[in-house]
């Protein structure tokens, strides 16, 4: 990621390309892997946002094969968070670089404290998130 992006804050990771792949009812996201086809690789990642939405979320795929979701907001100066690529780690987009575990646990960097994780499960190609 390029110096001025980190200035600004601007993460790596988009949104879903099929915007109708997820939907929000009941304190739960579902999303439509079939539909996602960013999340059917490791290591990569979607952010959801949206007013219906309570909060940002980031969606990996993490190399480890498993789905995780995080509020997407470092606890540092409230940037977005990027998976970081062929790591078991995230990284805040600011030009602090704070980083975490996939269970949102802090492993270095400025950050105040760990990343808010979601439930996550994957079954019948639907990943559901309780946030």
């Amino acid at each position: 990621m390029g110096l001025l992006k980190r200035i600004f804050g601007i993460c790596e990771t988009k949104p879903p390309g099929n915007s109708a792949c997820w939907e929000y009812a009941g304190g739960k996201i579902e999303i439509d892997l079939e539909r996602a086809p960013e999340l059917s690789v490791a290591g990569c990642a979607i952010r959801l946002e949206s007013n219906v939405l309570p909060e940002k979320v980031l969606v990996l795929h993490g190399t480890d094969e498993k789905y995780y979701a995080f509020r997407n907001k470092c606890t540092h100066m409230g940037r977005r968070i990027d998976p970081l690529e062929g790591s078991p780690n995230i990284r805040c987009c600011s030009v602090s670089k704070s980083t975490f575990d996939y269970e949102g646990n802090l492993i270095s960097g400025p950050a105040k404290g760990p990343l808010k994780p979601f439930q996550t499960d994957a079954a019948n190609g639907k990943l559901t998130i309780i946030i």
